[in-house]
């Protein structure tokens, strides 16, 4: 399997609840190691540009409203297949569906606030990190 780095998102529901070191310490027990992390508050035009290939979706305006509401934290995590590493440690988007002892089964409360976001492909992963991260950034 391929090192790989990934972009992954604690998202506004996760930074309010104090769950920002519970997800990291997941992540970095499971191998992933932390290779750049910022906080920030997304603007709506912000959360619109990034969730753009959702535009045409029903949950778009709901998606942004939610994602610029509060701060984030925005991580790039590298390992080995650490875009799957990510996905599965996440569980499903739809919390109710997740595996049990992945982020979103123990923590998610609702199917968009459900506490992280990450990269689906390696192309995806290129672009999302490319949005949050200069080269100064990165480790």
């Amino acid at each position: 399997m391929v090192v790989e780095q990934t972009l992954s998102l604690i998202k506004p529901d996760g930074v309010a609840r104090g769950l920002v070191g519970e997800v990291i310490g997941r992540f970095e027990r499971a191998g992933l190691k932390l290779k750049a992390m910022k906080m920030l508050h997304l603007t709506k035009q912000q959360a619109q540009k990034f969730y753009e290939v959702h535009q045409e979706k029903k949950f778009f305006d709901s998606l942004t409203d939610f994602m610029s509401s509060g701060p984030i934290v925005a991580m790039i995590l590298e390992g080995q297949g650490a875009i799957l590493k990510n996905r599965e440690l996440m569980g499903d988007t739809d919390y109710q569906k997740a595996a049990p002892g992945t982020i979103r089964a123990d923590f998610a409360r609702d199917i968009e606030a459900n506490i992280v976001h990450g990269s689906d492909a390696p192309d995806t992963a290129e672009k999302e990190i490319n949005f949050f991260f200069n080269e100064l950034e990165r480790i």
